[in-house]
């Protein structure tokens, strides 16, 4: 994720695509006409700091809550009327927002309704090490305020750099938590962390929060690709070889995991994530060699479904949904995305894995900082400019 100041929009940009085993065979809708969407305020009366993410609860109260970057959560009622925000949690003590730091993820528990956890993914310094701290919080007898007081840290490590901290936080349909994990920045992965599986950087990684193990407040699903490994892996590793996969969101009907990770100097990529697979940073950069002549061994790599490039000004790939809302069924299935840079947001379509097809949907005028979805599984966008937007369709 870079966090840029807004930039005038640019043309269309270059399209590379690559194709994965693992997606096609849903018939979609036809590809959006051109000009056909556009977006449109969603609480037009309601302005954030800073927005990152939106989440709602699941359980059954229909509110939005709101990140915002400098250490607090916004909520309120899913009205397009509503007028005013509750702080749910304010952290901005703890909260370091150097470089791509910030509060920059929440994750309400399945269990949420009954046992009140929620957990949350930010930057800090301490001992002036930059660090990720990934804790649990929650809620107080105020089912809009919580007891700032609960934390209970689950995983921290350090930051070499100031970019590339991943950021999301999601509960998957198994239960457990995913987080994602950047390369730890400085460009290029200097550290080669992405390909060092005996580190937590570069990562998606996989816990079981509802218990302990070994002095840790999570354990690892026996299932996960690296447990009990004798080669020094961390097993808390789902999958690897990633930049900065800032935002990631699971299909609410097939459970597949969607990643879009951030690039370098050239490409941007989506992936679908499945476990214990290689997805090539710092080897590759999109579909190509990063660094052709230190060697390029792409076996047993993973290629991305979609690749698009950096000629013409798009630059930072804002992970989106599979779209499964009630509105819009025209972008039924396909998978919705943005820039952050340039504010394009596409919908694409992997039923063919060998020729995915990708549609321009608009050219928004704000940075897309990410993507959200309410519990009716409706899709909002959240502009850094201050602003929640929803996509529609004209006429």
């Amino acid at each position: 994720m870079r966090f840029l100041t807004p930039i005038l929009i640019l043309p269309l940009l270059s399209l590379v695509s690559c194709s994965d085993s693992s997606t096609g065979g849903e018939q979609l809708p036809p590809p959006p006409e051109p000009g056909s969407y556009e977006v449109e305020p969603a609480f037009p009366q309601l302005s954030f700091n800073q927005p990152l993410d939106l989440q709602h609860a699941g359980d059954g109260s229909g509110r939005i809550f709101v990140v915002e970057r400098r250490g607090t959560i916004q909520v309120f009622p899913n009205d397009p009327s509503a007028t005013e925000t509750t702080t749910f949690l304010d952290i901005q003590n703890q909260v370091d927002p150097q470089g791509e730091g910030g509060l920059l993820g929440l994750a309400f528990h399945p269990s949420f309704e009954s046992n009140g956890f929620f957990y949350v993914n930010y930057t800090t310094t301490t001992d002036k090490q930059f660090r990720t701290v990934i804790s649990r919080f929650r809620v107080s007898g105020d089912s809009n305020k919580a007891d700032a007081t609960s934390e209970t840290e689950i995983l921290s490590f350090d930051q070499p750099f100031g970019n590339h901290n991943g950021g999301q936080i999601r509960f998957g349909p198994d239960g457990y938590l995913y987080i994602a994990t950047g390369d730890g920045g400085g460009g290029g992965d200097p550290q080669e962390n992405a390909q060092d599986r005996s580190n937590l950087l570069g990562n998606i990684l996989r816990m079981d929060v509802d218990g302990t193990q070994n002095g840790q407040n999570y354990t690892i699903p026996p299932d996960n690709p690296f447990a009990e490994n004798d080669q020094g892996f961390r097993e808390e590793i789902y999958a690897y070889g990633l930049r900065n996969p800032y935002r990631f969101s699971f299909d609410a009907e097939t459970n597949q995991l969607w990643a879009g990770d951030v690039g370098q100097n050239e490409f941007e990529e989506i992936d679908i994530i499945e476990s214990g697979n290689n997805y090539g940073w710092n080897i590759m950069e999109g579909n190509e060699c990063y660094e052709p002549d230190d060697g390029c061994d792409r076996n047993e790599l993973t290629d991305p479904v979609f690749v698009y490039d950096h000629s013409n000004g798009d630059q930072s790939i804002t992970g989106g949904f599979v779209y499964r809302g009630p509105t819009l069924n025209g972008l039924t299935g396909y998978y919705i995305y943005g820039d952050f840079v340039s504010g394009r947001i596409w919908a694409l379509n992997t039923a063919d894995v060998e020729n995915p097809d990708n549609t321009e949907l608009l050219q928004a005028g704000f940075n897309i900082s990410g993507f959200g979805v309410d519990q009716n599984n409706e899709l909002y966008i959240t502009g850094f400019d201050g602003t929640i937007y929803k996509l529609v369709q004209e006429g």
